[in-house]
């Protein structure tokens, strides 16, 4: 299952907007193909095969000229279509071949391309709308790093509450109950409430449901959390009854190494504004820290299970969590097999 690659065909981030500023150009990559993108200074981005189909120089050393990006080394000149559009030393009738172009597109601070077929590109939605990022009543924030390990890691962290006891010395101790699973086609969803055992409320959960809780019965169990992956994206929503969530999290990971066994994490915090104006923008350097503290235990962890599975070769575990056993059904189900199936 380690072994199964993400599915090309969808739409993957692979740069934050504010990257990539004008007239400039950034290399970046998804599941070991470099790509170099390309930010006119009018018109929108483009994404190419990061190597000048001459000498294979990254195109994002380049300099970005007009609508062109031009290979540092001889200048040769690739549009947006990938085709070459002038060798400085060659008439306009001998001009080779170009590089692979990537459907490319830019949403919510983050740059996205369709690395697979890109006659479906059209065809293949991205959500109009990332966690609550358009909505002034939530304040939303950007994050994401470079975690080694495999997506399906990922995945199954976000998914399985019952690992709360890993963050009780930020938390406190939470009692998780699992309330239940949907399993459709290319879905899979776990609902979760929560009891607080022992232990005081960190500041930065109350900064998200605004407001300061205890241990007392009132508070038990009264919120849902809703987790969702949707391949390849996962969401994650608390809410009490219909009213709008508290939170709201979108999160993707896109592989950064050939063997996918190293993704990049991109995702959008979003967290309801409390009734008392401005107070979540002079306290968001808390919840920023807070939340940086569970992100960075949960990094640990899948990167510890990512090296014990290259130690014994493989999982050697056996999962007893039913919604985690459909999750990983679903990647298997959603992904693309492994060039050999001889490892587990």
């Amino acid at each position: 299952m380690r072994r199964v690659r993400s599915n090309p065909d969808y739409w993957y981030p692979v740069a934050w907007s504010r990257e990539l500023k004008p007239g400039k150009t950034i290399g970046t990559r998804y599941a070991g193909t470099p790509i170099a993108l390309v930010r006119p200074v009018e018109g929108s981005v483009f994404a190419l095969e990061d190597r000048c189909a001459h000498r294979q120089v990254p195109l994002s050393k380049g300099v970005v000229s007009g609508s062109s990006v031009k290979c540092c080394y001889h200048g040769w000149a690739y549009g947006r279509s990938g085709r070459c559009i002038d060798v400085p030393y060659l008439g306009k009738g001998k001009l080779p071949n170009g590089v692979r172009t990537f459907p490319c597109r830019e949403q919510n601070g983050m740059i996205f391309i369709f690395p697979g077929d890109p006659e479906k590109a059209d065809s293949v939605p991205l959500a109009p709308h990332l966690a609550k990022a358009d909505n002034p009543a939530y304040k939303t924030r950007y994050f994401g790093r470079t975690v080694g390990c495999h997506y399906s890691f990922m995945h199954e962290n976000l998914m399985d509450m019952n690992h709360q006891f890993m963050h009780s010395k930020q938390m406190g101790q939470m009692k998780p109950r699992f309330l239940g699973q949907k399993r459709e086609p290319g879905l899979v969803e776990a609902r979760y409430s929560f009891a607080r055992t022992s232990g005081k409320q960190p500041f930065g959960e109350a900064l998200i449901f605004g407001e300061r809780r205890d241990a007392s019965e009132k508070f038990q169990h009264r919120d849902v959390m809703t987790i969702r992956t949707e391949y390849p994206y996962q969401t994650l929503r608390i809410q009490t009854g219909d009213e709008d969530p508290v939170m709201d999290l979108w999160i993707v990971y896109t592989p950064q190494s050939a063997d996918e066994l190293t993704n990049r994490t991109f995702g959008l915090l979003s967290v309801k504004r409390p009734k008392i104006p401005g107070i979540l923008d002079m306290a968001w350097p808390l919840l920023v820290a807070f939340t940086e503290r569970i992100f960075a235990e949960d990094r640990e962890i899948v990167e510890l299970e990512q090296n014990a599975w290259r130690e014994l070769g493989g999982d050697h575990n056996v999962e007893v969590f039913p919604v985690i056993n459909a999750l990983r059904a679903l990647l298997v189900e959603c992904g693309i097999p492994p060039a050999s199936e001889s490892h587990a």
